[in-house]
């Protein structure tokens, strides 16, 4: 099956061709039809599937054909729960219309708004937005919902996760009741096809991949460890497995931002991005991972939902995530479009339900690792058919471990975490007769032991200003927003 053969025009062809691809992936070979023939479509299709040309594509060959329209009227309204999730959008529907006479903007909160207002009094015909800030917008008459023709509604789930839904009914109520409506979730929850009742009329349904499944092009692992340790066990599996290019997520803001820096004093360039930081700083990290200028990119689940980094290698779950299906997007970054991708997952005792809840979820129990050096004092129990193996990985091409630079008081951090005993740093491929290093005692030889900061949640809505400090909370053990 070709492009050419789901109906689709030369420009849009010839655009989709300079992009790199030949053949539709299942969900775009079923939804670019649909979506051409005018009816309501419900879909459901995990990261990484194709979904956002499945209907960027059909859509801008629908706008095409009709009439511009004047002022600050919009034709097509893309709304989506996070800024990067719009941006990397807007980004494909600037793309696929290249050699259409159809113009497009992406507004979100986190920026000014006099820009995106400027853009939108010189006319514009797809508008992709972030609810909070396309409210902002209409309030001040910066747009007009008149004439619009589609409505999608991408990552429906997520948005009912960030509390969106209020907002979602009030621009429902502003739009004209004639019109195309496209709603994208990675599942068909009951609360999703709640949300589809006021939604969708008499709606063609497409599902490609089973609920909650895992792509089979990702191998998946874990490795138990104490939560005073992951930081040190973390910058030796950078070492042994000559990590260059990782995605790794972290429960909450205040644990992405201290594991950033964790791993830059220790020799790995990293960076954080979650809500609270600046639109320019978050796009600014992401362009240097994307470039190979930082080899860490660490990230809330909230702020990775969009994240578009093609043949993305490598996952880690510092923290595993609180609620099981959070899982499944986030090893859904890596291993995308046929290739092969590596999720890893660092496991203490105190994450045993959740690491239960994830195997129930997708039906799979995961291979255990231990890796010698950092046996865990309280085991992960393995549940029945687990696999667990002692590793002592051999040091790629005899190179060490990175070595951590000098802190502030001139002395070398140890990322072992050796307890306040004054010896060097032992590494994970040490000799098999050297002891095992006592968990940390002191924060001053490693920042995550005993370490109390305060909890920082993400509001729930991603465009909206940074949430206030909460309550002080365990760092390891804290308990996940919703929206963290």
């Amino acid at each position: 099956m070709s492009f050419a053969s789901l109906g689709l025009s030369a420009p849009i062809l010839k655009a989709v061709a300079e992009q790199g691809y030949q053949t539709p992936s299942p969900i775009q070979a079923q939804a670019i039809p649909a979506v051409l023939t005018g009816r309501d479509i419900m879909a459901a299709a995990q990261t990484g599937t194709g979904k956002t040309a499945g209907f960027t594509l059909p859509m801008l060959q629908l706008l095409s054909s009709g009439e511009r329209t004047r002022g600050v009227s919009i034709r097509a309204l893309v709304l989506t729960p996070t800024r990067e999730l719009a941006a990397q959008i807007s980004e494909n529907v600037k793309q696929y219309s290249a050699y259409l006479p159809l113009k497009s903007t992406v507004v979100f909160g986190g920026v000014s708004i006099n820009p995106q207002i400027a853009e939108l009094r010189r006319g514009v015909d797809v508008l992709v937005a972030t609810p909070g800030r396309l409210l902002d917008l209409q309030q001040q008459g910066a747009v007009k919902f008149d004439k619009l023709e589609i409505l999608v509604l991408d990552e429906a789930d997520r948005m009912l996760d960030m509390g969106f839904i209020h907002d979602i009914r009030r621009i429902l109520k502003m739009l004209p009741p004639k019109r195309q409506n496209l709603m994208f979730s990675a599942t068909f929850s009951d609360d999703i096809r709640e949300l589809a009742k006021g939604l969708v009329n008499d709606p063609v349904e497409i599902s490609v991949t089973p609920r909650n499944s895992t792509a089979t092009t990702v191998t998946q692992w874990i490795t138990t460890v104490d939560k005073s340790r992951k930081a040190a066990l973390l910058t030796e599996l950078f070492a042994v497995y000559d990590w260059t290019q990782v995605l790794v997520f972290s429960r909450t803001k205040h644990g992405a931002n201290r594991l950033a820096r964790y791993l830059d004093d220790h020799g790995i360039s990293a960076a954080a991005i979650h809500g609270n930081k600046s639109q320019n700083a978050r796009t600014q990290a992401l362009a240097d991972f994307k470039a190979g200028k930082v080899k860490a990119l660490v990230a809330t689940d909230i702020a990775a939902r969009g994240l578009d980094i093609e043949q993305l290698p490598q996952v880690v779950n510092f923290d595993l995530p609180q609620v099981a299906e959070d899982y499944v997007h986030r090893i859904g970054r890596t291993g995308r479009a046929g290739a092969t991708g590596h999720a890893v997952s660092l496991v203490s005792s105190e994450e045993t339900k959740m690491l239960r809840d994830i195997e129930k979820l997708i039906r799979q129990t995961l291979t255990r690792k231990v890796f010698e050096g950092y046996e865990p004092t309280q085991e992960v129990p393995t549940g029945p058919g687990a696999t667990s193996t002692s590793t002592k990985p051999k040091q790629s091409q005899g190179r060490g471990p990175a070595k951590p630079r000098a802190n502030a008081e001139g002395q070398r951090r140890s990322s072992n975490a050796n307890a306040g005993n004054g010896n060097s740093r032992t590494s994970a491929a040490s000799k098999s007769q050297a002891p095992r290093p006592a968990r940390a005692k002191s924060e001053g030889e490693n920042p995550y032991a005993n370490s109390k900061p305060q909890r920082q949640a993400e509001g729930s809505r991603s465009d909206a200003k940074p949430a206030p400090k909460a309550n002080k909370g365990n760092f390891q053990g804290q308990r996940r927003s919703h929206s963290a």
